[in-house]
């Protein structure tokens, strides 16, 4: 790979035009974040997305690392006087790390290895004679007591050190290597057994005398296979049929008929064994589990997105209960902008007498605070605390609805430092029950300070490459919270920290200049906060808000830079920026956009189309949040028990978590009901994610019911057609 063939091959891999890359590449060198290139660089790189942005730079980074090490190898070679110019060339065509690896095997400084000890002793002579194939007639014993010496005594000691040499050969040969890889990702088996001593929960079972091809072998079933390795209850090796792999071999290496035939047949067998097959192994192992970590953490991503962008419960007072037994249910109310009013404990599954005073107290606070809307923690006692607050709606006729939050990662923030910064006046297990209540007023807000990992959408998130993990989860939060944007007056350190352009120490200092000046009156004012300059303030000030500014664009996604653009548009259509702030004259202007012809007027102001159009559509609703257009969550206001669900009942639900195999869905029980990959839809779907998403709310069919299990088999595709709007 040449400097000069990136772009080109960026394009072909990412099948994009050759212009776009180049354009994309250039502002990414130029340190613009991804977020800012996808909403303000649209006519620059044809609009590509930010999932097309991300890949493009995480393939361009490969290929400058393959470049540098195409270059280091090169300098290596060059210095042991071993370069040839085919060989210079195949460096430059490689494509693949790996391939290069390949190449550069037989100049790599190696441990002292069996092969370099028979060089030492005089025998690479030996070695090449045999390796040549040119004697069809003779004695190889006699040949090789040409060979004796001091530190090589017999013939045996001769033949054994020309074997190492040859098969050292043969383990360093590219062409050889990529054959068997080849052959072996095609029809290579995993085989695994299983010390049922040592799993004492059965939790492994399933892989006694177990074996599968490993084209086969689905991500979820890698990883759990490697867990059981790691505990040392699974054993686990790759299998490949040895004789066609060795004559697969013997086909590169036996060139000519002679007297060494069965020489090299022992020399390949001893280098498949003892070098090429183990090494392979490891490589395979290690890309099958690579392979595996990267489908889980996109799992794990498409989840988590889904999880930050759903519909915010906005406009509620809201009681948060964090549900428990011994240390009781803790609770908080907070106002429709997230201020604590008040909390308390509740002791709802201790005696009688607790009981009804915990009833006595919870309508008492409905009453005093008029909450409408009660999230409840789906932790420990969470159905019996459902079960308490739905018999007091029912049995006091109250105007409130209720539903089941995941707290997963609650208690990390709880005891976080960010969560005693904001909530310095309650214990920790109050901290709980305030972030559950706002994690229904504005999920986005509430879960960027919760660390990914701790949120409970992913698929073994333990097992996989922790950095990676990382890094994917950050980049998918930037993405959302860049995508929804932020009120700049309201916002915390941890949403904006995440804002295109802005690191926790900016976020901080914004925060500081808040508390200092009081509220943001505009955009241009962030430029007086420490560290934050002008490269800063043209990353993130798009996604910045300001409710009730003096200047109306600073409440909509139009970047300051287009300011003079946005107003000659409104001009052009006879309105002035006063008029954003005026219903009447916003719904007018609505009327006319629909009829404008956006191509023209794009042309008329020398401006791009892409940008025109994004503009337009932020004039028409400023302060827009885009998760207003989604489905609300489920509420509800009675309970459902295990025992009342019968096969054949259509229910509703809301998609929890998705893995390879199936989807959990909280059909309003204690259990989540389980939509196995073959119930979700009649046709043919490589991945649930095909179907469905977190959040997405579904009619679903129960197809069974197992109360000793406390299981719960739904199905998606045997629902009736018009029962459901998602697609069978």
């Amino acid at each position: 790979m040449l400097e000069q063939n990136i772009i080109p091959q960026l394009a072909q891999l990412l099948q994009l035009k050759t212009n776009q890359v180049e354009a994309a590449v250039k502002l990414l060198d130029e340190s613009n974040t991804i977020p800012f290139i996808a909403r303000y660089r649209k006519e620059a790189t044809g609009a590509m997305k930010d999932e097309q942005l991300r890949e493009l730079d995480e393939k361009l980074t490969y290929l400058r690392n393959l470049i540098k090490r195409q270059k280091e190898i090169k300098n290596s070679i060059e210095e042991q006087g071993k370069m040839t110019e085919e060989l210079s060339l195949a460096i430059d065509k490689v494509q693949k790390l790996q391939d290069l690896e390949d190449i550069y095997l037989p100049y790599k400084q190696k441990k002292r290895t069996r092969a370099m000890i028979a060089k030492e002793k005089g025998l690479e002579p030996l070695a090449q004679t045999i390796w040549a194939q040119e004697l069809q007639k003779g004695d190889i014993s006699s040949l090789a007591s040409d060979y004796l010496n001091e530190t090589v005594t017999s013939i045996d000691d001769a033949l054994a050190g020309a074997n190492d040499i040859i098969a050292e050969m043969i383990s360093d040969k590219a062409d050889i290597r990529a054959q068997l890889r080849k052959h072996i990702w095609q029809s290579g088996q995993l085989s695994v057994s299983y010390n049922s001593e040592l799993d004492t929960e059965g939790t492994f079972s399933m892989y006694e005398d177990y074996i599968e091809p490993i084209r086969t072998l689905p991500s979820h079933r890698i990883l759990a296979i490697n867990r059981g390795e790691k505990k040392e209850i699974l054993k686990v090796k790759l299998i490949s049929d040895t004789d066609k792999d060795i004559q697969t071999i013997s086909k590169f290496v036996i060139t000519n008929k002679s007297i060494f035939d069965d020489f090299l047949i022992t020399a390949i067998t001893d280098a498949y064994k003892r070098l090429i097959f183990p090494a392979l192994e490891r490589e395979i192992r290690n890309q099958l589990t690579e392979n595996a970590e990267k489908q889980a953490i996109t799992v794990f991503a498409s989840n988590l997105k889904q999880l930050l962008l759903q519909a915010p419960l906005a406009g509620h007072t809201v009681m948060g209960l964090d549900p428990g037994y011994r240390t009781g249910c803790k609770m908080a109310i907070i106002d429709a902008t997230g201020q604590v009013l008040d909390h308390g404990v509740l002791y709802i599954t201790m005696s009688d007498e607790a009981k009804q005073k915990s009833a006595t107290n919870l309508l008492n606070w409905i009453k005093k605070y008029n909450v409408d809307l009660i999230s409840i923690g789906n932790g420990t006692a969470s159905y019996e605390t459902e079960e308490f607050v739905a018999n007091l709606i029912h049995e006091h006729n109250l105007p409130i609805h209720y539903l089941i939050t995941n707290e997963a990662g609650a208690s990390v923030y709880s005891a976080s430092k960010l969560a005693i910064e904001e909530l310095p006046d309650f214990d920790v297990t109050i901290r709980g029950a305030v972030s559950i209540a706002r994690r229904i007023q504005d999920p986005l807000a509430e879960l960027v300070k919760i660390e990914p990992k701790a949120i409970g959408v992913g698929q073994y998130q333990h097992d996989v490459n922790q950095k990676e993990l990382s890094q994917t989860l950050d980049a998918v939060i930037e993405t959302a919270v860049n995508h929804v944007g932020v009120e700049l007056n309201t916002a915390s350190v941890a949403l904006l920290k995440h804002i295109a352009g802005i690191n926790a120490t900016v976020a901080k200092n914004i925060i500081k200049y808040r508390e200092e000046h009081g509220a943001f009156k505009s955009r241009k004012e962030l430029l007086k906060v420490s560290r934050l300059g002008p490269n800063t303030f043209t990353q993130c000030a798009g996604f910045l808000r300001i409710n009730n500014a003096a200047l109306a664009l600073d409440n909509t996604s139009v970047h300051p830079e287009s300011y003079p653009l946005a107003e000659k548009i409104l001009q052009k259509l006879g309105f002035s920026l006063s008029d954003l702030s005026d219903k009447h004259q916003l719904e007018q202007l609505k009327i006319k956009l629909k009829l404008l012809d956006i191509e023209k007027l794009a042309a008329d102001l020398n401006a791009g189309i892409p940008t025109v159009t994004d503009i337009l559509e932020a004039l028409t609703k400023p302060g827009r949040d885009p998760r207003e257009d989604l489905p609300a969550p489920l509420t509800r206001q009675n309970i459902v028990k295990l025992e009342d669900i019968k096969p054949g009942t259509i229910m509703r639900g809301t998609v929890r978590n998705i893995t390879d195999f199936g989807v959990f869905v909280d059909i309003g029980i204690k259990t989540a009901g389980f939509i196995h990959i073959s119930e979700l839809s009649k046709r043919f779907i490589k991945h649930p994610l095909d179907v469905v998403s977190v959040g997405d709310i579904l009619n679903v069919i129960v197809i069974s019911v197992d109360p000793k299990r406390n299981r719960i088999g739904l199905s998606l595709k045997q629902v009736p057609k018009e029962k459901n709007h998602v697609p069978a």
